[in-house]
């Protein structure tokens, strides 16, 4: 146990959170609210910290556990008045960005891929197949929408009227919190909302991050040559810690490799 003596200054302490891959996918820990929160919670609370510092490696996800996350940061950040560098290392993208934007400050890598504020949905079409096979696909419902989309059947331009409305409120919330976090940081010459990605040093001439900079210099730089770090993640289950993994841990590992690839990488 550390003595600690009221005549002997402390110093300066970072909590590090490292929100590392695919927003509310349950492959190696992935990120969701439900998981973080002890692990934000700590890192907030525990040893007075001066800052939190957020390693972020993902490629996005959901878009409610993005938005209940970033809430969170910020929840605590106000409670404590602690304040949120995020600090971006191979991409923050979609929800990953929403995760960065919950931060007061955003830095990156020069290689760092930075944006796609944008919503996607992605799905198929198998009834053709089913056809051919001389399958038939048989569907009862009480509620006449509640089939939609049925990979299963024809596409229905209703369905997809429906779906592109859904998409487009969601996409009209990412783009109300990248604006009320970054503010008049944001270029107001480029459409930043388009769902493009851009390298770091352009992200920052465009406003979406603040600069180019490392964690350990960056608060070094801030806090002193003497600034601690101490870090917080989410604990990996008894049996991943062994090296075993079942059936639906690799399905949704390979689910998360399709999201870091979209970024080619």
């Amino acid at each position: 146990m550390k003595l600690r003596l009221p005549f002997i200054k402390n110093p300066p302490l970072v909590s590090v959170v490292r929100l590392h891959g695919a927003i509310g996918m349950a492959a190696r820990g992935g990120l969701n609210d439900a998981a973080l929160a002890p692990v934000l919670e700590r890192a907030f609370r525990k040893g007075k910290p001066k800052a939190v510092a957020l390693e972020i490696n993902s490629p996005g996800g959901s878009p409610v556990q993005s938005s209940l996350i970033g809430a969170r940061i910020r929840r605590l950040s106000d409670e404590t008045k602690v304040p949120v560098i995020a600090f971006v290392e191979d991409v923050a993208a979609s929800g990953g960005y929403w995760l960065a934007a919950s931060a007061d400050e955003i830095y990156g890598d020069d290689s760092s891929i930075i944006g796609s504020i944008g919503v996607i949905s992605a799905s198929f079409g198998a009834h053709v197949f089913l056809a051919r096979q001389g399958i038939e696909r048989r569907v009862y419902t009480a509620g006449k929408s509640k089939s939609m989309l049925d990979p299963f059947r024809p596409e229905d331009p209703k369905d997809v009227t429906r779906l592109k409305g859904l998409l487009g409120d969601i996409h009209e919330n990412f783009i109300a919190h990248v604006k009320e976090r970054r503010g008049n940081k944001l270029a107001a010459e480029t459409d930043l909302f388009t769902g493009e990605i851009w390298l770091a040093r352009r992200a920052a001439e465009l406003g979406l991050i603040d600069g180019i900079g490392h964690i350990g210099p960056k608060m070094k730089e801030r806090f002193g040559d003497k600034v601690q770090f101490r870090r917080y993640g989410i604990r990996k289950p008894l049996l991943a810690r062994f090296g075993a993994q079942i059936a639906g841990d690799a399905l949704g590992s390979i689910e998360e490799r399709a999201e870091f690839a979209r970024y080619g990488l």
